[in-house]
């Protein structure tokens, strides 16, 4: 419901904004993001107040991070979005979140908490890859002057990703600096790629 707001308790290299925006231009919803840090508790707050009265969603990012801003984004869960009569039925409230200690009990006890666990075996990595953006998209997928070499290509840097993140498990077996391939740099990497062999 409007009064309910939605948490996602990150893990490291999860990124659930593209995933959220693409629901929500399928459900035809506006979407106001704010990625929370110094100074941005009055921009949230201020959206916040826009989409109760309008009926749009607001995402605030980064919450983690906003450890004066929680105790005023409580007290809004608390007063303003309970009160229904106030309130759009269609807005929502999403939160991203790493697991805090700073952050208000009351929220998760009253928000509904959804998680992205990252695949533990590789089969089902690379499949979870070929469902996501962009390589899921269609257009993004066949639009290419040379299709054969763009899928080979393609498939090489997903098992490439597939393979980086796999490998995280062992430790620093065998890598000096970890690095986090996570799932924007294997966005921005195809993209990349694609604008390359367009060339």
């Amino acid at each position: 419901t409007c009064a309910s707001p939605l948490i996602f308790i990150l893990s490291p290299g999860s990124d659930p904004l593209s995933d959220l925006l693409r629901f929500a231009e399928n459900s035809a919803k506006r979407v106001e993001s704010v990625s929370l840090g110094q100074g941005q508790g009055p921009i949230a707050q201020n959206w916040i107040n826009q989409g109760a009265l309008l009926g749009f969603w607001v995402v605030l990012m980064n919450c983690h991070l906003a450890k004066s801003f929680l105790p005023r984004l409580e007290q809004i869960c608390d007063t303003q979005l309970s009160d229904s009569a106030n309130t759009n039925p269609d807005f929502r409230l999403w939160l991203t979140s790493y697991p805090s200690d700073i952050f208000p009990v009351s929220i998760l006890e009253n928000g509904v908490k959804i998680t992205n666990e990252p695949p533990r075996e590789f089969r089902s990595a690379l499949l979870r890859l070929y469902e996501s953006d962009p390589v899921n998209d269609k257009r993004f997928f066949q639009e290419t002057t040379k299709p054969d070499k763009w899928r080979k290509l393609m498939y090489g840097l997903c098992f490439f990703h597939c393979l980086i993140r796999m490998r995280r498990s062992y430790g620093p077996i065998g890598w000096n600096i970890p690095y986090e391939f996570n799932e924007n740099d294997l966005r921005i990497s195809l993209r990349q790629l694609k604008m390359f062999l367009e060339e």
